[in-house]
């Protein structure tokens, strides 16, 4: 078996690989990858980083967004959420966001993997392991100035709808993940 037919039994169908990760399969790894990729059994995602497509009757599936974040960052912790979820607060935001944000402790950047954009963060505050609607809502305020709603009637409607909320674990994420302003802010609708 040649360097290229043992590579590309290497890499699975539906599998996200950093080239470091398959260099012990060629001694040609730079020319072996760039044949698969010309030949379409692999698709380069980034800089260093493949996907052995999955292939179905309606063409290839593209990469599972958790792999391809998990390959990245050579790290599997992380929180990935997007914007349009604060549209589920029931605050009234209506805004449609093409990015996928990642907090993360490794990279931070905007970065174009296989069609997608991830918005990759390094919070100073940290971040916790799972989306809740409370930690979404902290999240929003914290984020206020970037996004394209305005930004008083967003918090006009925070505190109409607060009771909504479970309070004290909107508080203990407002003290672990809040900003200064975030926490002024949520200290004024809770007096």
């Amino acid at each position: 078996m040649n360097n290229l037919a043992k590579l590309n039994s290497t890499v699975t169908e539906g599998g996200v690989y950093r080239r470091e990760v398959l260099l012990p399969f060629s001694k040609a790894i730079d020319r072996d990858l760039a044949n698969l990729v010309k030949s379409g059994h692999l698709e380069k995602l980034s800089g260093g980083l493949y996907y052995k497509p999955q292939k179905t009757r309606y063409g290839n599936l593209p990469p599972n967004e958790g792999e391809l974040i998990k390959a990245f960052l050579r790290d599997d912790y992380y929180l990935r959420y997007s914007w349009n979820d604060y549209n589920k607060l029931g605050l009234g935001l209506t805004q449609n966001y093409n990015r996928q944000v990642v907090y993360n402790q490794k990279r931070h950047g905007l970065f174009l993997l296989g069609s997608t954009y991830f918005d990759f963060r390094r919070p100073a505050r940290g971040f916790p392991i799972k989306l809740t609607t409370e930690f979404l809502l902290v999240d929003l305020v914290n984020n206020l100035n970037e996004l394209a709603e305005d930004s008083n009637t967003i918090k006009e409607n925070i505190k109409k709808n607060y009771s909504k909320f479970k309070k004290h674990k909107v508080m203990e994420y407002v003290k672990k993940y809040g900003k200064i302003a975030t926490r002024k802010f949520f200290a004024e609708i809770t007096t």
